[in-house]
C-alpha cells in the first residue's frame, strides 16, 4: 500500500480499533460512554456490513466507522446510526472523511436512505465534517444526558441519500 487506504473493518482491527475508540472516550467530546466495550459486544452491535477501517501503509488502523440499525420495526430498515472515530495523530489527513465516504457507499448500495447521529455540540470538527458529507442539523437535544457530572446537550444530523427513494 502506497497510501491510507479504507477497508472492511474485521476482528483483526479489534485491538486498534477499540484503542482508538478508547482514545476519543477520553477526549470527552466524543460519547456518553466511559469506556470502550468488548470486542464481543463492539462486534454484536455493528453491522458487518457497514463497518470500515482506514490502515495506513503498514496496515496501522488511522480511524474507524461503523453503523448500528436503529430499530427492528421495518419502517425503520432504512435507518442507522453511525460513529466515526480518528486516532488523534491521524487527525487532520481527511481520514474521517474517507470513512464517511465509505460508509455513505455501502449504506446506499444497500437501500439505506438516512443515516444519523447525535454528537455533542463542543465537537465543532466533527459537526463541520458532517456538514461536508451533506449531513443536516435536525435539531438539539437539550440537557439529554450527564455526563462526567454536568449536563450535556445533543445535535442531531442526518444524512438522506439523494439515490434511495
Amino acid at each position: 500500500m502506497d497510501r491510507d487506504t479504507v477497508v472492511a473493518m474485521t476482528a483483526e482491527h479489534a485491538a486498534e480499533v477499540l484503542a482508538i475508540y478508547q482514545a476519543g472516550i477520553d477526549e470527552g467530546n466524543a460519547t456518553f460512554e466511559t469506556q470502550a466495550p468488548a470486542w464481543e459486544h463492539f462486534d454484536a452491535a455493528k453491522l458487518a456490513e457497514h463497518r470500515f477501517v482506514a490502515v495506513d501503509q503498514d496496515g496501522r488502523v488511522l480511524g474507524w466507522v461503523a453503523a448500528s440499525k436503529v430499530s427492528d420495526r421495518c419502517a425503520y430498515a432504512g435507518v442507522v446510526e453511525h460513529s466515526v472515530y480518528v486516532h488523534p495523530d491521524a487527525r487532520g489527513r481527511g481520514i474521517a472523511r474517507m470513512l464517511l465516504d465509505a460508509l455513505i457507499a455501502s449504506t446506499e448500495r444497500a437501500g439505506v436512505w438516512t443515516i444519523q447521529s447525535g454528537i455533542f455540540p463542543e465537537n465543532t470538527a466533527s459537526l463541520a465534517l458532517h456538514q461536508r458529507a451533506r449531513f443536516r442539523v435536525i435539531g438539539t437535544r437539550e440537557r439529554i444526558g450527564r455526563h462526567h457530572g454536568r449536563w450535556r446537550d445533543v445535535v442531531l444530523i442526518e444524512r438522506r441519500s439523494p439515490l434511495v427513494d
